[in-house]
């Protein structure tokens, strides 16, 4: 029978927000004997579900009714516990179940798993797996999907692909979370393998994984297939493919692609906004991003976050505008932003690329957790701007702490030994590289810094040498240096006919090395030669650039 108080006590439970006042509740709850009706419990279980901070008062009350329980409101509570901000708690609350005489079934076992990857628990996880396994539930499609999810969120894709490959059925949510799994560990030619092997429709987070995928290794063809079957299927049409679009379409490097998504978003997040400006800038549209920054300031009411003020600051470093790098450091500060290794490695970077050394000094022994990014971003502004030899000493100094190097630091030193002519130096940190104790493998940049420095002190024929030795082409600026030096020296007499010649043959747009080539073969009356690249530039539309400078002046470019 249902009396008056019934409903009045269940709309009381529904807009309860204290425990204190629950208590109160429940009280005239247990005075009613109103506890034995399922339709109560749940109301109550949605009540103590809403917060981590009820949860050992839950366990006391499902322990004090357990008689008249089934695994439900268990089973409730521990999934409605898994999306607070305290993942672990899930685990403490299972725990204290069981111990109280909670029998978990099936579908138990998912939010625990859940559990464990949103706190990384590949431990715990593990030894779940192994009760699950015991207790006979291994072969249900829902817990499968969870282990699978489980193991691709901890990185572990040897046990997700062990439980995937012996699942008898899957459906799209076994595939989503295998190829999740793929793209968070990077191997994202993998992800698109599974995703074309795939036997099921995918959903909304299958085209989102997929469009990710496609981005990381510019497979622009596939992201543009995908965006051809979002939009035949409109209930795909929503905020999130929208930016997983603009994003894969940014790693393409098709802008006008991605303007045209991002004007087309109904609704704007931070997603979307971080999304357009850190494609602008690394497509190398500084200006651009700046603008869309302030655009978002003033007409969205997003406020930026510390991915969106990264993005900025890498932008600011570009374009060398160091009064609006200050004035985002200036901000992170009085907005109370977070202060990560992410966003301290952008502020050294920006004034420490800006020139203002000492800054970047100041905020980056202020930094308490870095990482090789943060060094890398100190020894690159000290490089750059002639500190070579305190650049060397950090270099050193971050060994030293334990920081294993990588290309990019090494890149840095090279710099550093370039732009202060330290000879020996370059080729001892260029061979160090390569040492078992580092392992790295040279890259075009790295032979570019080396030959650079070569060419500066005079030492054409080791450049040429090492030119000769590259595993790849020589590029634009390599090129660039080695006629540079033969320039200077007004002779050809160093440079072998077959070097100069396939420079003659290589596929260049920069103005600069065609006017060297043919001012090269000019001084030493190779004719038929300088009207051979004179008639390559016209073929190509290339004319010499005329030459300019700009300075910033109060935040306006003169």
């Amino acid at each position: 029978m249902y009396f008056p108080e019934k409903s009045i006590l269940l709309e009381l439970t529904s807009r309860c927000s204290s425990l204190r006042v629950f208590k109160q509740i429940q009280t005239q709850l247990i005075s009613r004997d109103l506890l034995s009706d399922e339709f109560v419990v749940h109301k109550v279980v949605t009540f103590l579900g809403e917060s981590a901070d009820f949860a050992s008062y839950s366990c006391v009350f499902l322990h004090s009714i357990r008689r008249a329980l089934s695994s439900f409101p268990y089973n409730t509570l521990l999934s409605s516990y898994v999306v607070c901000d305290k993942p672990r708690v899930t685990i403490l609350v299972y725990r204290t179940f069981v111990s109280n005489g909670f029998s978990p079934d099936m579908y138990t076992f998912p939010p625990i798993f859940k559990a464990c990857g949103k706190f990384s628990g590949i431990g715990e996880g593990k030894q779940y797996h192994g009760t699950v396994t015991r207790m006979g539930f291994s072969d249900d499609m829902y817990v499968q999907n969870s282990l699978v999810h489980l193991y691709g969120v901890c990185g572990d894709l040897r046990s997700a692909c062990k439980v995937f490959d012996q699942m008898p059925v899957r459906d799209v949510i076994s595939w989503t979370g295998i190829i999740s799994g793929y793209s968070r560990i990077g191997l994202y030619k993998k992800a698109l393998d599974m995703f074309s092997k795939m036997d099921a429709e995918p959903n909304l987070a299958t085209y989102v994984c997929a469009l990710v995928a496609s981005g990381r290794v510019g497979c622009l063809s596939l992201g543009r297939g995908i965006h051809g079957l979002i939009l035949k299927k409109a209930y795909l049409i929503s905020l999130e493919t929208g930016n997983a679009l603009i994003d894969m379409y940014v790693k393409c490097e098709q802008l006008c692609d991605a303007k045209r998504i991002f004007g087309e978003l109904q609704m704007k997040d931070k997603v979307s906004w971080n999304s357009m400006i850190s494609g602008l800038v690394q497509c190398k549209k500084s200006n651009e991003a700046i603008e869309l920054f302030s655009l978002m300031q003033t007409s969205s009411g997003v406020k930026p976050d510390g991915h969106i003020l990264t993005s900025v600051l890498s932008a600011c470093a570009s374009l060398g505008a160091v009064d609006y790098g200050r004035w985002v450091h200036e901000y992170v500060v009085s907005a109370g932003i977070k202060w990560d290794t992410h966003i301290g490695t952008a502020i050294v970077d920006m004034y420490a690329k800006c020139g203002y050394i000492e800054r970047a000094l100041e905020i980056f022994n202020g930094i308490r957790s870095k990482n090789v990014c943060t060094w890398n971003a100190l020894l690159g502004g000290l490089a750059i701007h002639g500190h070579g030899h305190e650049s060397l000493r950090c270099f050193e100094e971050m060994v030293k702490l334990g920081f294993k190097p990588n290309e990019v630091t090494f890149l840095a030193v090279l710099n550093a030994c370039c732009h202060t002519g330290l000879v020996d130096e370059g080729r001892r940190y260029f061979h160090k590289m390569k040492t078992r104790e580092y392992n790295l493998s040279p890259k075009l940049e790295h032979y570019g810094c080396l030959i650079d420095l070569l060419c500066r002190a005079g030492l054409l024929d080791e450049a040429l040498e090492l030119v000769k030795a590259m595993p790849v082409k020589p590029d634009v600026l390599i090129c660039g240096a080695i006629l540079s030096a033969c320039k200077s020296r007004e002779t050809l007499v160093e440079l072998p006919r077959e070097i100069l010649d396939s420079f003659l043959e290589m596929e260049f747009e920069d103005s600069g090395v065609y006017v060297l080539l043919s001012n090269i073969y000019a001084a030493n009356r190779r004719w038929d030669d300088v009207a051979k690249v004179r008639r390559l530039m016209k073929v190509k539309g290339i004319s010499k650039v005329t030459g300019s400078s700009a300075i910033e002046v109060y935040g306006i470019k003169q």
